[in-house]
C-alpha cells in the first residue's frame, strides 16, 4: 500500500496545476470505499449467516453439502457432522462444508 501511495505522491502535476497529486489520491481512496461497501462488506455478512447456520445445526435437520450430497443430521460432534443420506447410510462430513438446509432450495423453486 506505502509503494502504491508513494507513486501516486512523485506523478508530476498535470496541465501545470500544483499538487495534482491530492485527487489521485481522493479518487484512489473512493476506488477502496466502493469495493468495502459493494464486495468485502456484503461477503463478510454471508460468512457470519452461514457460520451461525452452522452452529446452530441440530439432529434431524435436512442438510446439503457443498459437493452437492443431500441428507439428514444424525449426530453433531466439534467438527465432524455425522449425515444419514440413505436409509442405514451415514457418512462423516466436516462441519464446513455444510451449506443450507433443503427447505430453503425448495423455498426458492
Amino acid at each position: 500500500m506505502n509503494h502504491l501511495l508513494s507513486i501516486f505522491l512523485m506523478a508530476a502535476p498535470q496541465d501545470g496545476k500544483a499538487g495534482g497529486g491530492y485527487e489521485q489520491i481522493i479518487f484512489l481512496v473512493l476506488i477502496i470505499v466502493v469495493f468495502y461497501f459493494f464486495m468485502i462488506r456484503p461477503q463478510m455478512k454471508k460468512q457470519k449467516e452461514i457460520k451461525k447456520f452452522r452452529e446452530g445445526l441440530q439432529k434431524g435437520d435436512k442438510i446439503v453439502t457443498t459437493g452437492g450430497i443431500y441428507g439428514k443430521v444424525n449426530d453433531i460432534k466439534e467438527d465432524v457432522i455425522i449425515v444419514e443420506i440413505a436409509s442405514n447410510i451415514t457418512v462423516r462430513v466436516d462441519k464446513s462444508s455444510v451449506v443450507r438446509e433443503i427447505a430453503d432450495i425448495q423455498a426458492k423453486k
